[in-house]
């Protein structure tokens, strides 16, 4: 654990982790494309599309353990962040949804699998990434769906609304479907995986930094590590929340994009 993060400790004096544990050097020389984060991103997909294809490749009516795995997930996705958010024309985002789904959580719990211990959306660059995919996705799906002008008129003059109100609601409704969704929608997820493993790295290196000390102080490392232990099933469901929660509100953006009111 220790050779993972730029941990220091000074004398006797403890050095929390920090926002400079999250910047990984390079793994090989210095190409800045070749970090820790990019290969978890590229392992996720791998492991995946490997997980999917051996889980429908002998699909049978009594499903196998993989295929009944697969099927659920797939199954939770479908009815309730699609049919039940979305509406009749769900299906042809179901796709989008179940792979942003299962994408964002094993990028998460990457956070808490031992070797690997780093979540990849605590990397806000990919976290911004998918926000501005699931904003292209709800405004290309609103202009396909009411065309340019009635799209933009009913952003910008919100129907059944006051004329006066106009000038102070526009700016509001602008800033909300240009800046404010996108955004949110990233730094949620990025914060709270960002925090989550944050704390994990100081109970862990300071149990392990109080183990160093004196008597009294490796009397209270075991309480520490403890800590640790329960916070990382803590963030095991934080990690499965903020997925979910991703993934809820893109289906809640493409909803509203659809409804002849947005």
């Amino acid at each position: 654990m220790r050779s993972m993060y730029s941990f220091l400790a000074e004398g006797d004096e403890f050095v929390p982790p920090s926002s400079r544990d999250f910047v990984l050097p390079p793994i090989f020389g210095d190409n800045p494309y070749s970090t820790k984060p990019i290969f978890l991103v590229f392992l996720s997909v791998i492991l995946l599309s490997l997980f999917f294809v051996m889980a429908s490749r002998k699909a049978a009516i009594v499903p196998s353990k993989m295929q009944f795995a697969g099927e659920t997930v797939y199954a939770y996705v479908r009815n309730e962040l699609g049919r039940d958010i979305i509406g009749h024309e769900f299906m042809r985002f179901v796709p989008y949804l179940f792979s942003l789904f299962t994408f964002i959580l094993v990028n998460n719990w990457f956070g808490i699998i031992p070797m690997l211990q780093f979540p990849t959306m605590s990397r806000i660059s990919f976290a911004y990434v998918l926000g501005i995919i699931t904003f292209a996705v709800f405004h290309y799906v609103g202009i396909r769906h009411h065309g340019i002008i009635k799209y933009l008129k009913d952003i910008l003059f919100m129907p059944g609304v006051p004329k006066p109100v106009y000038i102070l609601l526009t700016p509001i409704e602008v800033a909300t479907y240009l800046i404010v969704r996108p955004l949110t929608l990233s730094l949620r997820l990025f914060a709270n995986m960002f925090a989550g493993h944050l704390l994990l790295m100081i109970f862990i290196l300071g149990g392990e930094h109080l183990l160093q000390g004196a008597i009294t102080l490796k009397l209270v490392s075991p309480f520490a590590f403890a800590f640790g232990i329960a916070l990382t099933f803590f963030e095991f469901l934080v990690q499965c929340l903020q997925a979910y929660i991703f993934t809820l509100l893109t289906a809640l953006y493409i909803g509203g994009a659809l409804a002849d009111e947005h």
